[in-house]
């Protein structure tokens, strides 16, 4: 087994949180050499039937600029094995909230004979880019003056 690992993990980054950094930079401590793959504008567009708030390539630089990540990769569809096969990582990081879907299931049963590890780190609880979406269209709302209602 070599010792050097490379890391991968992926998201859409949209108003970078607190969870988001949490999440990469946990990632980092398992591994040598972290990729993180950056859904762009048209898979959010069709995976969440919304655009982004923050366009892919502003995105794609928030998560570059972090001393985790060591290259950032644009994910343009959930073909995790596809990513597999041009990236060749030994552990895949999600968030814990994905543990047990039928999707991370397909997952690890596809990546378990290549030997790649799927990780799931805790999923910090209270922040999500939608809860924060929500928050500010309520301020927004009750303060038209600022651009809403």
């Amino acid at each position: 087994m070599k010792e050097y690992r490379i890391g991968y993990t992926t998201g859409v980054y949209d108003m970078f949180h607190i969870g988001h950094l949490n999440i990469i930079r946990r990632a980092r401590e398992q591994c040598d050499y972290l990729i993180v793959g950056v859904s762009t504008d048209d898979l959010v567009l069709k995976e969440k039937n919304r655009k982004p708030v923050i366009p892919f390539e502003e995105r794609a630089a928030i998560v570059g600029a972090l001393k985790y990540v060591d290259m950032v990769v644009p994910q343009a569809d959930k073909n995790k094995l596809a990513a597999w096969e041009k990236y060749h990582f030994d552990k895949m990081f999600v968030g814990s909230d994905w543990e047990g879907t039928p999707q991370w299931i397909k997952f690890e049963e596809q990546f378990k004979p290549l030997g790649v590890e799927i990780v799931y780190i805790p999923h910090t609880d209270g922040i999500s880019s939608t809860s924060l979406t929500s928050v500010i269209k309520d301020i927004l709302d009750e303060h038209p003056e600022c651009g809403g209602g």
